[in-house]
């Protein structure tokens, strides 16, 4: 790949890739972190990666970087033994259909979550999304169809309160 064509892949891919990650992290900070330790990743390998693989190569590689940072935050704190903050409707207050369905995609396992966000807000194929999660393209069906279902029911409940 040259450098015209990597400086073409943050052009193109750059605002996709964090929009991912943001979605998944709900932590801008974070998320910006890891596009650009995603795009520092690719420059390493620039003569290894073809301008073709490059869009398959920088969502994989930031979805691997966004599973590692998850561990290293869960991990710190499962030691600090932070506890948790609900982030439930409260009946004073009327949420807006943003923050219900944030909440409602938190709930889920984390690769439910990046299945679903990489084929419903990101608009790759079950094979593209095999290829970045490492799954097979029957195993990605599943989880999305879980993932739904999930999502369905959760937002049918809270359609019920509100």
């Amino acid at each position: 790949m040259t450098v015209s064509e990597y400086n073409q892949c943050v052009e193109n891919f750059a605002d996709n890739l964090f929009r991912f990650i943001l979605k998944n992290l709900r932590d801008e900070e974070q998320s910006r972190d890891i596009v650009q330790e995603t795009f520092t990743k690719l420059w390493i390998k620039v003569e290894d990666v073809s301008f073709l693989q490059a869009k398959s190569y920088l969502f994989t590689t930031g979805y691997h970087t966004m599973i590692d940072w998850i561990r290293r935050e869960k991990r710190n704190a499962d030691f600090e033994k932070v506890p948790e903050s609900s982030m439930g409707v409260s009946k004073d207050q009327s949420p807006d259909l943003q923050e219900i369905l944030q909440e409602a995609l938190s709930r889920l396992p984390e690769i439910q979550r990046s299945v679903i966000m990489l084929r419903d807000y990101e608009g790759y194929s079950y094979q593209e999304i095999g290829e970045i999660t490492n799954l097979n393209e029957s195993q990605v069906k599943v989880y999305i169809y879980r993932a739904r279902v999930t999502l369905k029911e959760y937002l049918v409940s809270i359609d019920l309160v509100l």
